[in-house]
């Protein structure tokens, strides 16, 4: 079986979701292809995550475009984010590399010059939920595919999942994880939920995880509501979804919500926003609770409802875990590889 070099790009700067499935598929790519690169910015965080994997070559670049004077070894380019497609399509004008584009964005690609040539000469499109790949139906009638994120099998810390514990003795932990930016994530709605919520019962701690610009607003808007807690970003996430004794997700904006497998992975019952890719892995009343994007009410009453009726939390989150075979990331990894394989398929019959 033909096993193409691979060469993935991620221009991001710091690291959330789509750097951690950047992560995921090249580590599960490992042993499967020739080789890869990654082409990221000086200051990433990815290389020195992948320090122990084999046969990556790492290719740092100062900017947006930078890097093209030396050749990067690779059958095909993965463009992971927004601004890696840009770098692709120049890569790809000046030596013919065919590509794919990720896209995680649950929202219309931004009409533009650039944007048309990059979405246009891609030889594959991937949107990563059903919502995301309607999205790139607009721009492109073939060449879509759908390959969902995937868990990361997040280990966790007795010790330190029972600090955080002792820091709430007697309290309901409620999690949140996502960066603090309200347009995409939501977090006011949770702090009108603390606020409903907080009338009724005393017996609850909102913990929210995360970082971003509207952290310090956040912050000042929730201190009348003391059960509101913002955490700061952490980077032992799997010891944090084992406090948890449910997880709230209230997304405005979502390409697909990957935390969710995460938190599915560790038995924890989920309400989320019927938003964006969000419904691709919370079924509703099977795998979790769905509310309307936006809507306090009907988050703090799906609460009330999980907190009262413990046996359907508890059937919510084991019928969720029970869902994530595709979400896999060997799985993942097998799918890119078949897209990969296909299109250099005419290159290799020739080359016969």
């Amino acid at each position: 079986m033909f096993r193409p070099t691979v060469c993935h790009v991620n221009l991001a700067r710091g690291y959330r979701g789509g750097e951690r499935q950047t992560e995921l598929l090249i580590r599960h790519l490992a042993g499967l292809t020739a080789g890869q690169c990654l082409v990221c910015r000086r200051d990433s965080p990815l290389p020195e995550r992948l320090t122990d994997v084999s046969d990556l070559e790492i290719c740092p670049v100062g900017g947006r475009l930078g890097g093209h004077l030396r050749r990067i070894p690779a059958d095909i380019i993965h463009a992971h984010e927004a601004k890696a497609v840009h770098w692709t399509l120049l890569e790809n004008l000046l030596r013919g590399t065919p590509y794919i584009i990720t896209r995680r964005l649950s929202q219309a690609v931004r009409s533009s010059l650039t944007n048309r040539l990059s979405y246009g000469r891609a030889s594959a499109l991937v949107g990563v939920s059903s919502k995301v790949a309607a999205f790139l139906h607009e721009i492109a009638s073939d060449r879509i595919s759908t390959i969902p994120d995937a868990l990361a099998h997040l280990d966790s810390t007795r010790s330190v999942t029972e600090q955080i514990r002792a820091r709430y003795q007697g309290k309901i932990i409620i999690g949140h994880i996502g960066a603090y930016v309200d347009r995409d994530k939501g977090q006011r709605v949770i702090i009108e939920a603390a606020r409903i919520l907080a009338r009724q019962r005393e017996d609850l701690v909102f913990m929210c995880l995360g970082a971003g610009c509207d952290e310090d607003a956040l912050r000042e808007e929730s201190r009348d509501v003391p059960s509101v807690v913002w955490e700061g970003f952490q980077t032992d996430i799997g010891s944090y979804l084992q406090a948890f004794d449910l997880f709230v997700f209230p997304s405005r904006n979502e390409g697909l919500g990957s935390v969710l497998l995460d938190v599915m992975d560790h038995h924890v019952p989920i309400i989320a926003a019927n938003a964006g890719g969000i419904p691709d892995i919370v079924r509703d009343q099977d795998t979790g609770i769905l509310v309307d994007s936006g809507n306090a009410r009907q988050l703090a009453d799906a609460l009330t409802r999980m907190l009262e009726d413990p046996q359907l939390a508890r059937r919510l989150a084991d019928s969720a875990a029970a869902a994530l075979a595709r979400f896999q990331p060997e799985v993942m990894a097998e799918q890119y590889l078949d897209i990969y394989r296909r299109i250099l398929a005419p290159t290799q019959e020739k080359s016969l």
